[in-house]
């Protein structure tokens, strides 16, 4: 039987395995950490579960074929929970944008703010229609090994002006500029400037509107358990808190796997779900190859991190839906303080998880969980020592959603706790912290990304944010799928 081991249980490494273990491979995935996710880690403390994120699960559909692959049904093991509406979008001002995918209801939303916008929505539709069908159902599970493949891709992309920003095609159907602030901010949850990510990324606006936004039942880490289940149900083996060392490497060809505690395992092919820059800086060994290609990836853009503030508090708050973006007073020029100066300005912008209220047993009877998430520079645009500014930053970060939406709200936190860019380095060897791998621009986007399968060593191949088509899960599961036929077709 052939073998291949994967490194890192994130949701691509686990889409990858699954693939791998449906199609006869005997796999192996090998995770630093205690518990399997990646960044869709959990933590439960004093009786709340609270998720490390991602929380917006859309397109569903491409984890279900995870399981139709040997027969299964994905409700087996994980259920889902619609999220209605997807997004509460709030402004300073006081303006409450309630987006979703009921079309009476979207239409009345913008019509609040503008009437003369509606037609302009409407045109978007059908331009994000468009993107859709190309960009994601087209070639969002296409790997892109070579320039050929990239020219085929450009009539389409040229079609639908790919070179332009989502902001600025958006900024072509409505005036209004909350409207154009709530069909552009998507591309933030993959780690992309709306003023500078390409508009095929419009396509999330599709996506979701066909697919929906749901929430699985136990939380996002909940997910993640089902998916384990069901690789190991099909007989893979998941190895925890055992940090890969090094992946051995005869000629072009990778040999064996061994890890810190002194595991060591030989395989017919690996993939890695781990950082790009970790994976050939650190990970591969004997071959100059790794070297040479983390000082490229190394001078490429990388997205922002995150700072993310966790807390239960007392009471029940089915006012506040389970999916909130607080526009700060700027857009365009935070994020260009963001993504270009690496400043951190005294506003910011939050997104709101509110997750009990969809599902309560995410926290104590009375009590609710959430977390307030503000984009941060990572450590390479803005080296500053955040065991120091964090507790800092929190303060004002809860002080912003007290001043919105929770008057007492400080007084009613029970636990609390935050995560910095340090701990996307520390913990998951993310290149200078950064939260999405890669930034998602054109020029570094399908080849111009890191491929699915290594150019010179003919078995080592790539999933997750880093490659093709890029972050968020319906980006990294689809990454999984194109990584699997590359894989499926080399080792045979």
């Amino acid at each position: 039987m052939k073998t291949a081991v994967v490194i890192g249980a994130g949701f691509g490494g686990l889409a990858l395995a699954i693939r791998l273990q449906a199609a006869g491979v005997a796999t192996t995935v090998l995770e630093a950490r205690d518990r399997p996710g990646g960044r869709a880690y959990v933590w439960h403390r004093e009786g709340h579960v609270f998720d490390a994120g991602p929380t917006v699960v859309t397109d569903p559909e491409c984890l279900a074929q995870l399981w139709r692959l040997t027969g299964h049904d994905m409700a087996q093991d994980v259920t889902l929970l619609p999220v209605m509406p997807f997004y509460r979008l709030n402004w300073p001002d006081g303006t409450n944008f309630d987006y979703s995918n009921d079309d009476a209801s979207l239409l009345a939303e913008i019509a609040k703010l503008d009437p003369g916008d509606v037609e302009g929505y409407r045109k978007f539709l059908d331009y994000s229609a468009g993107v859709y069908r190309e960009g994601y159902q087209k070639l969002g599970h296409v790997a892109f090994l070579d320039f050929k493949s990239m020219l085929k891709a450009a009539p389409s992309l040229a079609q639908y002006q790919a070179w332009r920003s989502v902001y600025s095609v958006v900024s072509g159907f409505v005036k209004n500029e909350k409207l154009r602030q709530a069909l552009s901010f998507h591309t933030l949850l993959v780690g992309g400037n709306p003023m500078s990510t390409s508009s095929i990324y419009a396509l999330i606006h599709k996506l979701e509107k066909d697919g929906g936004v749901w929430f699985a039942k136990g939380g996002t880490n909940a997910l993640i358990t089902g998916m384990v289940h069901h690789f190991e149900r099909l007989g893979g083996t998941l190895r925890l808190g055992d940090p890969v060392s090094a992946i051995e490497t005869l000629g072009d060809k990778v040999t064996a796997v061994s890890t810190v505690n002194g595991f060591r395992i030989e395989t017919d092919a690996v993939a890695s779900n781990a950082d790009l820059v970790h994976t050939y800086g650190t990970l591969i060994q004997g071959h100059p190859r790794g070297a040479s290609q983390a000082g490229k990836l190394m001078h490429k853009k990388w997205s922002p991190s995150l700072f993310v503030v966790h807390f239960g508090v007392k009471g029940n708050w089915q006012g506040i839906p389970h999916h909130m973006i607080l526009f700060g007073p700027r857009y365009q020029g935070l994020l260009k303080d963001i993504y270009e100066h690496g400043i951190l300005p005294e506003d910011f912008s939050l997104y709101l998880h509110h997750p009990t209220v969809t599902d309560p047993s995410l926290a104590p009877e009375g009590h609710s969980t959430f977390y307030a998430l503000a984009p941060v520079p990572h450590l390479g645009r803005l080296p500053i020592n955040w065991d120091e500014f964090g507790p800092r930053f929190a303060e004002r970060i809860l002080a912003e959603v007290e001043h919105r939406l929770i008057p007492d709200l400080k007084s009613r936190i029970t636990v609390q706790f935050h995560y910095t860019p340090k701990d996307f380095q520390q913990d998951l060897g993310a290149f200078n912290g950064n939260a999405f791998s890669l930034e998602p621009l054109l020029t570094q986007s399908a080849f111009f990304r890191a491929h699915n399968r290594d150019d010179i060593i003919s078995n080592l191949y790539f999933v997750g944010a880093g490659t093709h088509p890029g972050a968020g899960i319906p980006g990294v599961v689809g990454s999984a799928r194109a990584t699997a036929d590359l894989m499926l077709t080399g080792i045979r």
